[in-house]
């Protein structure tokens, strides 16, 4: 930035914020539409390869994952997750599962999208939520919908080949089961298109997150928290490559113009875990007094990537099949520890990180179940700061905001100290 630009401040929602509003919306107003017109529902994890849906015309895709997230960011987890709670479901239980089962089983009473269409099939994965599997199991058994399971290896390196055609076998049953449950055959072609969407999508998702490396920040990990709602429901779309090129240029002329959401950062901060979608505003509201920004978070950097790397994959037209198999471990849940540090270490040297805040996830044991060895790690290797917090990423009920920015604090004292003894 040229020394004559002032630096403005950037809190006001941006027009990606506006049209990402629009879009979700017409989502969840369409998927409606789409099941009362007879079209085959399917809901899916985040990591199942919903380009191969686009490849029939008759399916409409939800995510129940992302469902739940709304749900939490608008204030509305504690009471879809007492519903479940009261039909025995236990508070141990994932927030997202005890949300999306309160809501489903109310008739989609209490959520603004009116809840999810009764689903079709249900199609969940083991790489990146083990109990999201016995959550979909649950609709199985009351609604006796059928229930396919996508099985996925754990990785502590790249991707084996066999590995990659284990996958592509179960894809080959999946396409079966589909063409036997829609009446329609899979066009390939249309598959392919999907993911040349997907790809050119993450392509700009990957720009909009490199402006965090600028100082200051030209984003909040609140921001990406944000937009990456269609990446989860809308993959292999145009409307997804779309609004992701116009968040990032939108982001690149904000920048260029001096405008940043924090301009007195004195504190850039790395988030690992889900978002705490009960307190983005809260929590970026009052980091911002601080002079702190969490600029990035390997729950946002990882899409796109494979695993243990930082750069996007980039799907070049080989077979559709194998490219989606590729792409399953595309994640951090189902990476190794080893992996994980990997991509970790790289965004806190490309971002130039000060310090990272490992989100204890309450709801998420698949996530944080490394944490403790990663934050050593981290703390060795790359010699910064580091603090461990309690949150739940949808049940507010299990947060303590005054212990959580006492240790956050304690973080940014110690980043002092270590700045003047340098």
């Amino acid at each position: 930035m040229s020394a004559d630009k002032k630096t403005k401040t950037g809190h006001k929602k941006t027009k990606a914020g506006e049209r990402l509003t629009k879009i979700m919306t017409d989502y969840y107003v369409d998927l409606h539409k789409g099941a009362n017109k007879g079209k085959f529902v399917v809901w899916g994890a985040i990591i199942i390869p919903a380009e191969l849906l686009k490849g029939f015309d008759s399916v409409v895709f939800a995510v129940p994952e992302s469902h739940a997230a709304t749900r939490a960011a608008k204030a509305l987890g504690p009471m879809q997750c007492e519903k479940a709670e009261q039909m025995s479901y236990s508070m141990d239980l994932c927030s997202y599962a005890r949300i999306d089962i309160g809501t489903a089983f109310d008739g989609g009473k209490g959520s603004p999208t009116f809840g999810l269409p009764k689903p079709d099939l249900l199609i969940s994965n083991n790489n990146n939520c083990s109990l999201l599997v016995k959550w979909f199991d649950v609709y199985h058994r009351e609604w006796g919908t059928p229930h396919f399971i996508l099985d996925v290896p754990f990785c502590y390196e790249s991707q084996k080949k066999k590995d990659l055609n284990y996958i592509i076998d179960q894809y080959h049953d999946l396409i079966r089961i589909l063409e036997e449950m829609t009446g329609e055959k899979l066009d390939m072609e249309k598959v392919q298109e999907a993911l040349n969407y997907t790809n050119e999508a993450l392509k700009h998702w990957k720009r909009f997150i490199s402006f965090a490396a600028n100082r200051p920040s030209g984003i909040t990990a609140f921001d990406s928290f944000v937009q990456m709602a269609p990446i989860l429901t809308m993959r292999g779309t145009p409307e997804l490559a779309e609004h992701f090129k116009f968040l990032a240029d939108e982001t690149e002329e904000r920048v260029e113009a001096g405008i940043f959401p924090i301009p007195n950062e004195r504190y850039r901060l790395l988030w690992d875990n889900i978002a705490p979608w009960h307190q983005l505003r809260k929590m970026s509201s009052r980091l911002a007094k601080l002079g702190a920004n969490i600029v990035s978070a390997s729950y946002t950097y990882c899409f796109g990537s494979l695993e243990g790397n930082f750069d996007p994959y980039h799907y070049e037209g080989s077979d559709p099949l194998w490219a989606l198999a590729r792409m399953q471990n595309t994640t951090i849940c189902p990476t190794g520890l080893g992996l994980r540090c990997k991509a970790m270490s790289e965004a806190i040297e490309r971002i130039g990180i000060d310090g990272v805040v490992f989100a204890s996830n309450r709801s998420c044991k698949v996530y944080s179940l490394m944490q403790m060895d990663q934050q050593k790690y981290i703390s060795e290797k790359c010699g910064i700061p580091t603090v461990m917090i309690d949150v739940d990423h949808a049940d507010v009920r299990k947060y303590s905001e005054e212990n959580a920015f006492l240790r956050i604090e304690a973080l940014l004292e110690s980043i002092g100290a270590r700045r003047a003894g340098a």
